[in-house]
């Protein structure tokens, strides 16, 4: 548990609060696109599968997700900062812990491994033969990395919950 009162470790305790919903929220976006959304787009024909994921890829970069999926990113690295600074006498390693799991895990294989992969696809018209052969291994490679996404932002949380308690 992070004790000690300092108003240093009340705002630790709230930010810490505030990444354990964010890194969940996010957890279960990602968990949802890995047990279920993937597997039904890839059960489309490709045409339909594509143009159904550039929808959905469009729609995930407005305000109601970036403000939680950024959001995360930013509090998980207010923490890792303030934990650096302060280092609480409990909970600074599971803090750091969780902060580098989403920074690297969720957000960093975002943007190195899932975003490309959706840049590409958005280049291309669903009903050429250049999309139908794409689509494959991107349902494939985009899935694997998403698993690891889900994990990393789902290990967060965790670690965040076990720093409180």
């Amino acid at each position: 548990m992070i004790e000690e009162p300092s108003s240093v470790l009340t705002v630790l305790t709230v930010l810490t609060v505030l990444g354990v919903l964010g890194t969940g929220l996010v957890a279960g976006v990602f968990c949802a696109f890995s047990t279920f959304v993937m597997r039904g787009l890839a059960s489309l024909p490709p045409a339909r599968g594509v143009a159904a994921m550039q929808s959905v890829n469009v729609a995930a970069v407005r305000a109601p997700f970036m403000l939680v999926f950024l959001g995360s990113a930013l509090l998980c690295a207010a923490i890792a900062v303030v934990t650096s600074v302060r280092w609480p006498d409990e909970g600074a390693v599971r803090l750091l812990v969780g902060s580098a799991l989403y920074l690297f895990g969720g957000f960093g294989v975002t943007v190195a491994a899932n975003v490309p992969r959706n840049d590409v696809l958005a280049g291309l018209a669903p009903d050429t033969a250049e999309a139908s052969a794409y689509w494959t291994a991107y349902v494939r490679e985009w899935t694997l990395w998403n698993h690891v996404r889900t994990v990393a932002s789902a290990g967060a949380a965790l670690s965040y919950v076990l720093a409180l308690a």
